[in-house]
């Protein structure tokens, strides 16, 4: 299993889901891939943001040797699950799929939290929203590994 983790520049959101969720995998001895990328270009090749780092390290995770990249249309072809932070994000992902098994790919990573609200808001502008960030996101890559495999089997 390969699942990409998708915000707007691969700096704050995506790369906690990326570290959490591979954290879980390790943790239930599954045999995944995650990675993270960006819909936009703005940080390629930087390191996440100070701020996530720092979160993930509090509770025990390094994601310092992260890159931002970019996400792109052949991710669609290396990954079999796309989790978008956003529905901005999502539809941005959604704009480069050109099949219809390219579209049920991406999902919101909160859609399978029972949230009210689907949408994991950015950090970026907010010091304190990184906590709040990362709570949201453990909560749903915990319930990931479950998720995924009923789906497989069905």
């Amino acid at each position: 299993m390969k699942i990409l983790m998708v915000c707007l520049g691969n700096i704050c959101r995506s790369p906690l889901a990326e570290g959490i969720l591979k954290n879980k995998v390790k943790q239930h001895k599954l045999d995944w891939q995650v990675d993270s990328a960006g819909t936009g270009a703005y940080h390629v090749g930087q390191q996440p943001d100070p701020r996530s780092q720092a979160v993930a390290k509090k509770y025990g995770l390094d994601i310092s040797i992260q890159r931002a990249r970019q996400f792109r249309a052949s991710d669609f072809d290396e990954f079999d699950l796309v989790f978008a932070m956003d529905r901005s994000n999502q539809g941005n992902i959604l704009a480069l799929a050109t099949t219809q098994e390219q579209r049920e790919k991406v999902h919101l990573i909160l859609e399978f939290t029972g949230a009210a609200d689907h949408n994991v808001p950015d950090p970026y502008w907010d010091d304190n929203g990184f906590e709040q960030v990362y709570q949201m996101l453990d909560q749903a890559c915990s319930l990931l590994p479950g998720i995924v495999e009923e789906r497989v089997s069905h």
